[in-house]
């Protein structure tokens, strides 16, 4: 884990945008806590499925049985970056870096575990998340419907540890091509 301050109170973001190695790939890429613009630490995992799918592995969520979404949580320190700041990363690296308007699918991944997905940890974010969407919808997507699902967070499972950083301890490994940015 990577902390500015061991006494910094972290709020948290959570994104699905297709496979979660690509998601966080572009996110650290971007910013990456050394260069202290406020994220702090990212884990990917599973969130948003059926509450009786608890502790789902990554085979479990890929058979699409426990309807959970490879997500993206990001740590951030507010006093240097606001959800609403981090929100406006969401088009720049979240509808930008992947295609919002294709249900349960980047690329040639499909599954529910591939949705477009903000979740929300307080109705705060929810709000900001709706107004961005609807900012990004009338800019960048006009004729075609975002189909990103706004929900409140729910329980969250880390993934395992070779998910973790994937992309940078395999350069070559798979990423999806939907994963750049579109504007």
């Amino acid at each position: 884990m990577i902390l500015l301050d061991a006494h910094i109170q972290s709020e948290t973001a959570t994104f699905a945008a297709g496979c979660f190695w690509g998601v966080e790939h572009i996110f650290l890429k971007e910013y990456p806590p050394s260069q202290n613009k406020g994220i702090l630490k990212t884990s990917v995992g599973y969130t948003g499925g059926k509450e009786s799918a608890q502790n789902p592995t990554y085979g479990e969520v890929c058979n699409g049985t426990t309807n959970h979404a490879e997500a993206l949580k990001i740590e951030f320190d507010p006093s240097i970056l606001q959800y609403g700041e981090l929100s406006d990363l969401v088009p720049e690296f979240f509808y930008r870096t992947h295609d919002p308007t294709t249900l349960n699918r980047q690329g040639s991944d499909m599954g529910t575990q591939y949705r477009s997905a903000i979740f929300t940890h307080s109705p705060e974010q929810t709000k900001i998340a709706e107004d961005i969407t609807r900012k990004v919808q009338e800019e960048h997507f006009k004729g075609q419907t975002i189909m990103t699902q706004i929900e409140e967070a729910g329980q969250w499972y880390d993934a395992e540890e070779y998910h973790q950083l994937y992309l940078f301890k395999e350069p070559n490994g798979y990423q999806c091509p939907t994963h750049r940015k579109h504007w």
